[in-house]
């Protein structure tokens, strides 16, 4: 084989190689663009550790002994939270000015004062929670003022507004056995709405 045969021979191989080579043409390599990771919107959190003032108004269903009534309530709070995480605890006073007349004119109760205690889940801007502890209420009774000791237990809830105001509400029930040794039972059932500044 002579070099000229030997030259074509090499130029047809390589031709051969370059076809499936050339066949697609030349271009640049394809850059996929990185996939961002989806991005998940946490709640916004509040932090209800902190002293807080605040008024309320609401309504009264009361009954004491074969009598009953209802009214309005409307009064002051105050008290401390702190803030465990999940979970918040604390406690406060209240006061209750009430308009409940007992139905026979002369007996009413005047007001409610409650020394509480609350513990609740944290649900971000709402905190809800379970309440109880002592109270204190002044009733006219037979056309005398007494005032006697019990207990109340309820329910309620906070929404933060902002990092200063809140609303809420709660639902007790007050109870007070054998008002000032009268040998009557008296309670009360409240619902009330409240407006509160934290600090």
């Amino acid at each position: 084989m002579n070099v000229l045969t030997k030259t074509a021979l090499g130029v047809a191989m390589l031709g051969t190689l370059a076809v499936p080579a050339l066949a697609g043409g030349y271009s640049a390599p394809v850059t996929e663009a990185p996939v961002a990771a989806p991005v998940i919107a946490a709640p916004v959190g509040t932090d209800w550790t902190g002293g807080y003032v605040g008024a309320q108004i609401g309504y009264g269903d009361a009954s004491a002994g074969a009598v009953d009534g209802d009214g309005a309530t409307y009064g002051l709070r105050a008290g401390y939270d702190w803030d465990l995480g999940n979970w918040v605890v604390g406690a406060g006073v209240d006061w209750d000015k009430t308009e409940i007349d007992l139905g026979t004119g002369s007996d009413n109760i005047d007001s409610i004062a409650r020394l509480k205690l609350r513990a609740g889940y944290d649900l971000g801007r709402t905190l809800v929670y379970g309440t109880a502890g002592a109270a204190r209420a002044e009733a006219d009774l037979g056309g005398v003022s007494r005032f006697d000791n019990g207990w109340f237990a309820g329910i309620g809830a906070d929404y933060a507004l902002n990092d200063r105001w809140t609303v809420g509400g709660e639902l007790l029930h007050n109870q007070f056995d054998d008002f000032d040794n009268t040998g009557i039972d008296l309670d009360a059932t409240t619902a009330s709405i409240n407006v509160g500044f934290r600090f």
